[in-house]
């Protein structure tokens, strides 16, 4: 059986739709035998539009979480959406505007508020990008997205509709060192009337091409609640029939997960 000891794609309650506090997601870690946990709240126009650092200031104090909680090694993380169709992430090149409401002259809202991430997973959320991609465009865009220094995965390319050529994404991640999700949540919602029922083959034709090149997986469970924190059982059970290997999982360890953010975006400070 494959072993899965890391998340690294979890919300709490900034994100809006989801229901737990940071805590109440480390303390299920731990009680699911987790040995790290990453936080990536949304950074998006879905919590507030941009560059008003004070409705994303959750982002710009991280540095008071502890690395370790409850015996689980803790990682700061965003998912960020991906803007159009140039790869543009949310809050690149806009002005930052801080907490007494005035511009942070040369600070750009993307880097000012990311700044303390160890990591980023870089997602498409809604359908105007779905909608209007082509196949080249989509496939661009998923490239230009890992070619940011901070992203380290991209997140949940089976079900964001964004048409792609998924041999030519997982080549760049091998080449960039970056990673590519297994996503738990969109396995979940393949049977949702508003996702394609197309879902678990993508899922399986991209976790097969990962396999084949060589290219290391984050196996998460996108969780907005901390019941689900740590439980990949659709996931892990459709990696298990198409035999992925295990050394392939960068989750599978905090040791293995924290050296594909060494290797993708560089060494986590503090730990």
């Amino acid at each position: 059986m494959l072993q899965n000891l890391c998340d690294t794609h979890v919300h709490t309650i900034f994100s809006r739709h989801a229901y737990s506090t940071l805590e109440e997601d480390v303390r299920a870690a731990a009680d699911a035998g987790l040995e790290l946990l990453g936080v990536a709240d949304h950074f998006s126009a879905m919590i507030a539009p941009c560059g008003d650092f004070r409705a994303h200031q959750h982002f710009g104090n991280e540095a008071v979480w502890p690395r370790r909680w409850h015996g689980v090694t803790l990682l700061r993380a965003a998912e960020v959406d991906i803007m159009d169709l140039s790869g543009r992430l949310f809050g690149q090149g806009e002005t930052a505007w801080g907490l007494d409401g005035n511009p942070l002259e040369g600070s750009d809202f993307f880097g000012f508020c990311l700044r303390s991430c160890d990591y980023l997973v870089a997602s498409v959320h809604g359908r105007r990008l779905p909608d209007t991609a082509t196949l080249a465009q989509g496939t661009a865009l998923y490239v230009a997205a890992l070619e940011n220094p901070k992203v380290l995965t991209l997140g949940h390319i089976g079900r964001a509709g964004v048409p792609f050529e998924v041999e030519t994404v997982v080549r760049a991640a091998k080449e960039l060192h970056k990673l590519i999700e297994v996503n738990e949540h969109s396995l979940e919602l393949a049977a949702s009337p508003f996702f394609s029922d197309d879902i678990p083959a993508l899922c399986r034709t991209i976790a097969e091409r990962c396999a084949e090149e060589g290219v290391p997986i984050a196996v998460n469970t996108d969780a907005h609640i901390s019941y689900d924190v740590g439980k990949a059982p659709h996931a892990l059970a459709m990696l298990e029939e198409i035999h992925f290997p295990q050394e392939l999982v960068a989750t599978r360890s905090a040791a293995a997960f924290l050296e594909a953010v060494e290797q993708g975006v560089g060494p986590v400070e503090g730990l």
